[in-house]
């Protein structure tokens, strides 16, 4: 069965009758499958209206969850999403980032998704929606582990929602791969930092690829604020500050390399940030 609904209320009502594959871009399911065909129902909904597009509202700026990557990329946006901007040409090829969606990514809830870091640096909102209900949680509860989220059974992920507190501030996005381009990360880092008066006001650091979940690091955070807006982070960071992470020997990387670079990493994303903040 292949439904593709035009409506939110028809695809909700269909969820609730029956478990559905809930298919978008497709760039992580048909991937996944290998040389298999699907088997199980399939609930197509890129065709639904008002689950794309970015919209502005007084405290929110709302991602429907269809928003491709390259919508994104392109979007007039406040400095802070620079971050999710530069994660969003980093999400496989041209051909994947003008089908890959925004909610995709989280619902794969993939430990190495491009778009996972900067979002949990903006704090960003995960809405869903039942037939019941609708709710919001933060990103950082939606998803639990490696490939498992809250969604519960016929609840569908709407929308990403970002407060606007932070707009003006400066962010950057790093990855570290085998290769420049279309590669699975080694490790991954958001930074958005806040200056006031020469000193950082807000800082919010998150590192993908080194658990089974992205993970903020607020000691690190926290050690920050009130520091002199002035390059050159990595040497204040420390073991502890990293002490949140647990990363894994796989063919891409041993643990102790991922933590090794990883420090690196976070050092030149800050100073990347410093550099907007700045700029």
């Amino acid at each position: 069965m292949y439904l593709q609904p035009t409506t939110l209320a028809e695809a909700l009502l269909a969820l609730s009758r029956q478990p559905l594959r809930v298919l978008a871009g497709g760039t992580d399911v048909f991937p996944a499958q290998g040389e298999r065909p699907l088997s199980e129902p399939v609930l197509d909904i890129s065709r639904i209206g008002g689950l794309a597009g970015i919209t502005f509202s007084k405290d929110h700026i709302r991602f429907g969850a269809t928003t491709t990557w390259s919508a994104i990329a392109r979007a007039t946006l406040p400095p802070a999403f620079r971050a999710l901007q530069q994660a969003a040409r980093e999400v496989g090829a041209l051909q994947i980032q003008n089908a890959g969606t925004i909610g995709g990514n989280l619902c794969n809830a993939s430990p190495a998704a491009d778009g996972v870091p900067p979002l949990l640096a903006l704090e960003a909102q995960v809405e869903l929606a039942s037939c019941a209900a609708t709710r919001r949680l933060p990103l950082a509860d939606f998803i639990t582990g490696y490939r498992k989220t809250v969604l519960q059974p016929g609840e569908l992920v709407t929308a990403i929602l970002v407060p606007r507190g932070l707009e003006s501030a400066g962010s950057a996005f790093l990855k570290l791969g085998a290769r420049r381009y279309l590669v699975i990360s080694i490790a991954m880092i958001a930074a958005v930092l806040k200056i006031d008066q020469g000193r950082i006001a807000a800082a919010r650091v998150a590192v993908g690829a080194c658990s089974p979940v992205a993970r903020r690091l607020p000691m690190l955070e926290t050690t920050l604020l009130g520091k002199a807006a002035k390059a050159g982070f990595e040497d204040a960071i420390t073991p502890e500050h990293l002490a949140g992470l647990a990363p894994i020997d796989d063919v891409r990387a041993s643990a102790a390399y991922r933590l090794d670079a990883v420090r690196t990493l976070i050092g030149r994303t800050l100073d990347a940030a410093l550099e907007q903040a700045h700029g």
